[in-house]
């Protein structure tokens, strides 16, 4: 999973989030008052938190969980607050820092938070594998080598998101290539269900897992869907 073409992604990822939209997203994830669309956006991504949230056991006491992809860490500390050891990754050290400051004190201890790939074996092992809207501006077939990767360091669940392929998502994307290049953020790759689904079912470190639970989130200018990997 180390293609060029993941790697200048993820080169572009990493600018995007870390300098152009540091600050819109710091207001996005906090209670500050934002535009209509973003309002949707907010709204979509509570939803979609709180889904995979749900498809994780209420206490967490002992358990090890990677949040691939964490950028401002809601969900790492929601993680955290169920007795979860959580190690929290993403490419930005921007949102890295205001994660760090957002963290209430008593769970501090409980949340490392690291600035690097989500993919690198050096984070061990883990009961758990969350990614939330992170794997989205990967063509499919490195999404699903990057899964692969992930559930062959994962014990019981992992659980991601991913842009279904609609005919809302790709007007969106349409009228997005109109704005300055410099403007926008990395394109999301949308993807059919039952595409993903092969791609996955091809790949040898899922021999073993099944598919589960999924659910769209879908609000205004967000859509994103959930899917969850279980071992049979």
């Amino acid at each position: 999973m180390q293609s060029g073409t993941y790697q200048e992604r993820r080169g572009e990822i990493e600018a995007y989030f870390d300098r152009t939209a540091a600050d819109a997203w710091a207001r996005l994830t906090s209670d500050a008052p934002v535009s209509g669309i973003r309002a949707t956006v907010r709204k979509g991504r509570d939803d979609m938190r709180a889904t995979l949230l749900s498809w994780l056991p209420a206490d967490l006491t002992g358990r090890r969980i990677l949040d691939a992809g964490c950028g401002p860490g809601m969900l790492s500390i929601e993680a955290a607050r169920r007795g979860a050891e959580v190690v929290a990754i993403d490419l930005s050290p921007t949102l890295l820092d205001l994660a760090r400051e957002r963290i209430p004190p008593d769970l501090a201890g409980k949340v490392t938070f690291v600035a690097g790939d989500m993919l690198s074996p050096d984070f061990g092992r883990f009961d758990h594998v969350v990614a939330m809207d992170s794997l989205i501006h990967y063509r499919a077939e490195d999404a699903a080598r990057a899964i692969a990767g992930l559930v062959a360091r994962t014990d019981r669940s992992m659980v991601f998101t991913f842009a279904p392929r609609t005919t809302a998502l790709a007007l969106m994307h349409f009228v997005g290539g109109f704005f300055p290049r410099s403007d926008r953020a990395p394109s999301i790759e949308p993807v059919r269900e039952e595409t993903l689904r092969d791609l996955l079912a091809a790949e040898p470190a899922l021999t073993g897992w099944t598919t589960g639970r999924t659910r769209r989130v879908a609000v205004g200018f967000y859509t994103s869907q959930a899917l969850e990997l279980l071992p049979r």
